[in-house]
């Protein structure tokens, strides 16, 4: 029996960290039953190279990521629309393709302030709060 593959599309502000942190959690996690995707409401254009780097501290490569936008998404039928943000899911409170929308909010990690070894903690926690999201919406979608 072919199964086909569930369309998941994290989404937040300007796709540049959370989007892609839970993109990558679940193409890490998921395997081949999903397709995972993320864009931006108002894309900042770039993945933050500290997105980057902490998520390969866990095994996962999204450095051929890109910023992108729900635009490209119009039209496409997903089977869940996660929102990673508030401002995306005030932004973006209707995706006509999505069949559930689930909103879960992270703190930003592009926001954080001080020195680098200062970012990298908030980025590795909400990192950590992602993938441990991901696991739970896998077991919860079996």
């Amino acid at each position: 029996m072919l199964v086909s593959m569930k369309r998941v599309l994290f989404l937040c502000t300007g796709n540049s960290c959370r989007s892609h942190m839970g993109e990558g959690w679940l193409r890490h996690l998921g395997g081949d039953r999903y397709e995972s995707l993320s864009a931006g409401a108002k894309p900042s254009g770039s993945v933050h190279p500290l997105a980057i780097q902490v998520m390969a501290e866990a095994g996962v490569d999204i450095s051929q990521h890109r910023s992108k936008s729900i635009a490209e998404f119009a039209g496409q039928k997903l089977d869940v629309l996660v929102t990673v943000c508030d401002n995306a899911r005030e932004s973006c409170p209707v995706f006509a393709g999505a069949k559930r929308t689930i909103h879960q909010s992270f703190d930003d990690p592009a926001q954080a302030t001080g020195s680098d070894a200062e970012k990298l903690v908030v980025f590795r926690r909400v990192r950590d709060e992602i993938r441990g999201w991901v696991e739970n919406f896998l077991k919860s979608s079996k």
